[in-house]
């Protein structure tokens, strides 16, 4: 915990807002997405979507394929405790539902569906979109998957399989947006990066959730940002965005959201 709190201390000093921005890409997708305070009305459904769940006192047996909980002490765990203290949080969702909305990405991956509370944002954020989401566990899989057909969302197409296995079987697929919310650990992060570094294109915006989770993540940030197809990242402390434009000079932002 004091490691986090000397993190988030670094990252305030570090970090600026849009007048630290020179690029037009940037400066626009910081002052019209990132800083966009207006009322959205797919919020409203945003909300009754994590209402719905933290109504639900059902439990369910979750299957951990990632760094573990820093909460939970058992994997018998009830369905609104996870959605209280696991899952994407109500600010967060509304942000990366801008996102989407600002980018409008075709082709969507999420890995790491959960209870889908980050996976109803990339639904409604572009309705027209085909968003894939991928989740190890299938309990949680089968409550999202619910959720789903409650709330008519129909461009979800989920995959309950370990990610790994599939990575492997993806050949010509390309990806205009990927979130990665799936397992917080720098040796799997860096693997599930390398693997899929063959759906990108020219325009493809990955979104890492948690970079400052720990030592070991902050390290994988830093090799992600070095590697050679990306050109420009910025930290927002909770995520990273990773663009890999060719027109863009290499550069990281660290930005106040």
């Amino acid at each position: 915990m004091i490691d986090l709190v000397f993190s988030y201390i670094k990252y305030l000093y570090k970090s600026k807002n849009e007048h630290g921005v020179h690029s037009p890409f940037l400066f626009n997708f910081v002052t019209k997405c990132l800083y966009d305070r207006g009322p959205k009305p797919d919020y409203k459904l945003l909300k009754s979507y994590r209402e719905r769940l933290l109504n639900n006192e059902q439990t369910i047996v979750v299957t951990d394929f990632g760094a573990g909980s820093r909460v939970f002490n058992s994997n018998v765990r009830a369905i609104n405790k996870i959605a209280q203290t696991a899952g994407i949080t109500h600010k967060r969702a509304q942000l990366l539902y801008r996102v989407i909305h600002y980018f409008k990405p075709q082709n969507i991956l999420e890995i790491g569906t959960s209870l889908g509370l980050a996976t109803v944002a990339l639904s409604k954020g572009n309705t027209n979109a085909n968003i894939t989401t991928v989740e190890g566990c299938p309990a949680t899989a089968a409550v999202a998957f619910e959720q789903f057909q409650h709330f008519n969302l129909t461009n979800i197409n989920t995959q309950v399989r370990e990610f790994e296995a599939y990575f492997d079987q993806l050949e010509d697929s390309k990806f205009d947006l990927i979130y990665f919310d799936g397992n917080h650990q720098k040796d799997a992060t860096l693997r599930y990066f390398n693997s899929l570094l063959k759906t990108v294109t020219n325009d493809s915006i990955w979104i890492f959730d948690d970079i400052h989770w720990s030592a070991s993540m902050e390290s994988a940030w830093e090799e992600i940002k070095k590697h050679p197809q990306v050109t420009v990242t910025m930290d927002t402390y909770q995520w990273g965005f990773v663009f890999f434009r060719k027109e863009q000079n290499k550069e990281h932002f660290t930005i106040r959201v």
